[in-house]
This record gives C-alpha cells, structure tokens and sequence, in this order.
C-alpha cells in the first residue's frame, strides 16, 4: 500500500499527540486513511499495525467494532441515511427505498458485516446508520459530508442532482 507523502505527514503529526502509547493513536490514523482512501482494507490494518507496533488483529478490532468505519470501497457518491427513532418515525425507511429506487441500487445483499450496498454502475452506495445528531430536522441523510434535512420521498432526485 503507498501511502502519499502528504498523508503519511499528517498521519506522523497525528501521531505526536499520543506520546504515552502509539495504541491510542488508531483511531486518528484510521480516520485518516479512511478519509484519503475511503475505506480501510485489509492493507491499511497491516499498515496501521506496523506504523504503530500493534498485532494486526487489535487494529482489527477497532475497525470491526466502530460502525464508521468502512471494510469495502464504497460507491462515487456515498449516502448514509439516519436509521434511529426520529428519522425511522418521519420516514428515514421510506427515504432509503425511494434513494434505492432512483439510484438503481439493490440492498438485498446487505447485512450488519456488509452494510453498504451499491448501484451496478459504482456511481451511487448507501447505508443506513445510527444518529447524525439532526433529530429535529427528520428524516436526514449525509451525501459524502453533506447534511441533508426534511428529506421526503419527492426531493430526493433533487439531492441526488447535485452529485
């Protein structure tokens, strides 16, 4: 896995505010190698566990067990639709179907080890996830990292638009 000098500056940087023990660092650098690489494969954990001194499998586990993390290459545009009770409530599950719809994506294959599904042609994928900390503007969605708000079944080829 090559690793761009810029990255591995920011990951190094990152790496300073963990003096005591390079373990509490992965997070940090994980999130940074998500953000360039947009997901963590199976390299970037042996990767991870190198730079830092740690068995491959306690980088593992981190990945594993935060949600946020991704094991699979995501889509171009990348959805993640809020799942929990005010989003479900006003409509989130209605929300992803019609997203799924309109972006030709099957999610028949998902399940919590895989939870990403994506559409044929890799443009569009789409998740659910839990809380994106906007209850009071239900149903929401983030679009890469852009908060969507009062999503109804009728304005989302309009947000798909814009990507």
């Amino acid at each position: 896995m090559e690793i761009p000098a810029e990255l591995a500056a920011r990951i190094d940087e990152a790496i300073t505010h963990y003096p005591v023990s390079k373990r509490s660092a992965v997070l940090p650098v994980l999130h940074l190698l998500q953000e360039h690489f947009r997901f963590i494969s199976e390299e970037a954990v042996a990767w991870t566990a190198a730079k830092l001194g740690l068995e491959p499998i306690k980088v593992l586990e981190v990945v594993t067990f935060y949600p946020g993390f991704r094991q699979e290459a995501p889509g171009k545009v990348h959805i993640r639709v809020c799942r929990t009770l005010a989003c479900a409530m006003a409509g989130s599950y209605e929300v992803m179907n019609k997203f799924c719809e309109v972006a030709n994506i099957d999610r028949s294959h998902t399940s919590h080890h895989h939870p990403i599904a994506k559409s044929d042609d890799g443009k569009f994928s789409i998740e659910f996830v839990e809380c994106l900390a906007s209850c009071g503007s239900a149903p929401v969605c983030l679009v890469e990292d852009d908060l969507h708000e009062r999503l109804t079944t009728e304005n989302l080829g309009d947000v798909l638009a814009k990507y």
